[in-house]
């Protein structure tokens, strides 16, 4: 009687597949931004700091995913933020523009992941840094 029972548990056992360990989480990256610009204006500056949950979350309203600061910078006075992205080749993103002025600020910006510069972009009137195309 005991082997029939050790071996209805070796044959329930094989039937009922083990649990499946969850996926770990994607480790985060330390993603910093930084934004200045040649001469002083108060830039309108939008980034990334959390990763959407899908890409059809962040297509239907990519402003929640994107929050806009105003802030006034410049040679000497830069904007920076470090904020923590899972998956920064695809989410990782500033950019800074400032509407219509009569001068040119010259916009300078910089991303860097882990430490290391990944992008950067300028331009008169508005610059992007990403690693993605947009």
């Amino acid at each position: 009687m005991t082997s029939r029972l050790f071996v209805a548990g070796v044959l329930v056992a094989a039937v009922i597949p083990a649990p499946v360990a969850a996926a770990a989480p994607a480790a985060a990256h330390q993603v910093t931004y930084t934004v200045t610009a040649q001469q002083p204006v108060s830039a309108d500056i939008y980034y990334r700091d959390v990763d959407p949950p899908t890409w059809a979350d962040y297509s239907h309203n990519p402003y929640q995913f994107s929050p806009k600061v105003t802030v006034d910078i410049g040679p000497q006075q830069p904007w920076v933020l470090t904020v923590q992205l899972a998956d920064p080749d695809r989410w990782a993103m500033v950019s800074a523009t400032r509407g219509r002025l009569p001068a040119e600020p010259g916009f300078r910006c910089e991303l860097a992941v882990d430490g290391v510069v990944v992008a950067t972009g300028e331009g008169p009137r508005g610059a992007l840094c990403s690693l993605r195309h947009w």
